[in-house]
């Protein structure tokens, strides 16, 4: 790592925090922690190759 965030951690980033605002505003959509982690898991996943 040379300390630039490249495209795909701000994407991480972003999608992992909007996750995790609406998830804790809105408690019925399940943990916010637990929503988050899994969003920015999956867009890890899905996003690895490129």
């Amino acid at each position: 790592m040379n300390g630039h965030m490249d495209q795909r951690m701000a994407l991480l980033l972003l999608a992992g925090s909007v996750t995790v605002y609406v998830t804790f505003e809105h408690p019925s959509f399940g943990t916010a922690l637990l929503v988050g982690v899994g969003v920015v898991t999956l867009l890890h996943l899905l996003l690895k190759d490129r």
